[in-house]
């Protein structure tokens, strides 16, 4: 089923967003979303056809636009709503025929030739904050994208850069986006990312995903986003920041639970 943009809001169940950081192969996507469904129920699969911001130009960056599409289309099939990024302007349209939502790297977010490819499709756009980017600042992307006259805009934070090869997260900047008017998304995973960190790669630090995700959904996000691999240490992508496959039911159960608190008490205030 697809996702609609309503699904996001203050009195919505929470959203999970999950997946491999990259496609692998068919069989592991297909592998990776039934899996993902029997440990939490509905959500939405997220798969990139590209990566095109590794670190080493070396880096296995995934199957491709034409082949990663007619991949994920194939997960579509089977039911499941579906959110892949977009690097170039050109690569919108072909994307939209497949994804519920396009997503727009941190790196791209400034972006403006894609904000308003990604707006003009009419699917919801999530952007990723860029690691530079203000939580004050980033409303700006938003309205890019909603001057297409496509208001479906979820605006995602993931880390701000904290020297080098750091990323810390200020728990503040979720509201002071949510102020803005738009639903915000928690990125669990590459919040605890090391860019860089690893000489030709980036490193990660996991043992954190559950307690930023778990301080994030206290704060009221809307969604959260978590990169899952059944073996992360063989991950050809961001292994190092991924949740295991065998930690997300009990990962997912402790931040339905904290929502379902946030959302009793803030129904409560607002009687």
């Amino acid at each position: 089923m697809p996702i609609e943009f309503n699904a996001f809001g203050r009195t919505k169940p929470l959203v999970l967003i999950a997946g491999p950081c990259v496609i692998e192969s068919e069989e592991h996507v297909h592998y990776m979303a039934q899996a993902i469904r029997r440990a939490v129920g509905e959500f939405v699969f997220k798969a990139s056809f590209d990566k095109a911001n590794r670190t080493s130009g070396d880096a296995y960056r995934g199957p491709g636009l034409r082949e990663g599409l007619r991949i994920l289309a194939g997960v579509k099939a089977e039911g499941f709503p579906i959110l892949t990024d977009i690097h170039e302007p050109a690569q919108a349209e072909p994307a939209a025929e497949v994804a519920d939502i396009l997503q727009i790297p941190a790196f791209l977010c400034r972006q403006t030739d894609l904000l308003l490819a990604a707006g003009r499709t009419g699917r919801i756009v999530n952007i990723k904050k860029g690691q530079f980017v203000a939580p004050h600042d980033i409303h700006r992307a938003a309205e890019k994208v909603a001057s297409t006259g496509n208001p479906q805009v979820l605006l995602t934070e993931r880390g701000s850069s904290f020297g080098y090869n750091n990323l810390v997260v200020d728990m503040r900047g979720l509201q002071i986006m949510r102020d803005a008017g738009w639903p915000v998304v928690f990125d669990a995973t590459h919040s605890v990312q090391l860019p860089g960190g690893a000489g030709a790669a980036s490193g990660g630090q996991p043992q954190f995903i559950g307690p930023l995700a778990r301080a994030a959904v206290a704060a009221g996000v809307d969604g959260v986003f978590v990169e899952v691999h059944d073996r992360p240490e063989r991950a050809l992508s961001d292994g190092p920041n991924a949740l295991r496959l065998e930690l997300l039911g009990d990962f997912w159960r402790s931040l339905t639970a904290i929502d379902a608190v946030v959302k009793a008490g803030a129904g409560s205030t607002a009687s």
